[in-house]
């Protein structure tokens, strides 16, 4: 599913129920519109319009029926696409993403998170698992808090997603803590960089080198380095570190 990630110029309507025809039709009438726009930007340039320049619309729903993709010639498997990708007419610019029928692979997790039920709940525990460090992590914990606040302000929730925010609070609490973490981690780092290039007059790579291992330190050890560093030589800070952490 990569070269959906990578698409240059895209629409993305996500819908958490399927979509109606007549709700389908309206996002492609927006896509239209962008179009003409587009068209007319060209005409005003004099600039030949070609098609591989036009938005694609992108219609994200947790389910699709027969019917409906049926009442829109939605087609599978073009041009090597996941298997639940379905495409309208190559003029229609229009693909519908039935994020049930995705398979459980890292690939499709930022799809499945937008599902509905049992694919959310199994797609927010292997978030949940992923490590710290992994690509986009963070910024999926941020949408998904961002969502549990939408929630939680809105009125007559269903118990679908009062259950929703229970699934949530777990991962809500964890992205807060790290995100605290990263910040203390962060301010840590400004201040030792600052006072070592104060110190030793700038902050070249053997002195870049040890900030790291200072950053491991204990909370009470790395204040009671803070206070010592005005009285250590360069030779000192660096044999420390090098004797501690080599």
């Amino acid at each position: 599913l990569a070269p959906f990630w990578l698409h240059f110029r895209s629409l993305l309507e996500p819908f958490r129920n399927a979509p109606t025809p007549s709700q389908i039709r309206s996002c492609m009438g927006k896509l239209f519109d962008v179009h003409a726009n587009h068209e007319r930007q060209m005409k005003r340039e004099k600039t030949s319009l070609r098609e591989v320049d036009l938005p694609m619309l992108w219609i994200l729903s947790p389910t699709a029926s027969v019917p409906l993709l049926n009442g829109f010639k939605a087609t599978l498997d073009k041009d090597g696409w996941s298997s639940r990708v379905y495409f309208l007419g190559d003029h229609l610019k229009t693909a519908l993403v039935v994020i049930h029928q995705l398979p459980r692979t890292s690939e499709t997790l930022w799809l499945r998170i937008l599902g509905k039920g049992t694919v959310q709940k199994q797609a927010i525990a292997e978030l949940a698992a992923l490590p710290a460090e992994y690509p986009l992590r963070s910024n999926a914990l941020l949408l998904l808090t961002n969502l549990q606040a939408n929630l939680q302000t809105s009125k007559n929730l269903a118990q679908e997603d009062r259950e929703l925010i229970m699934e949530l609070s777990p991962l809500v609490l964890q992205w807060r803590e790290e995100a605290l973490q990263e910040g203390m981690r962060a301010e840590r780092r400004a201040m030792m960089e600052n006072l070592l290039r104060v110190r030793f007059g700038s902050l070249d790579d053997q002195l870049s080198a040890i900030i790291e291992p200072m950053l491991e330190l204990p909370s009470e050890e790395f204040t009671r380095l803070l206070l010592q560093l005005s009285n250590l030589s360069r030779e000192e800070v660096l044999a420390r570190f090098s004797e501690r952490f080599n």
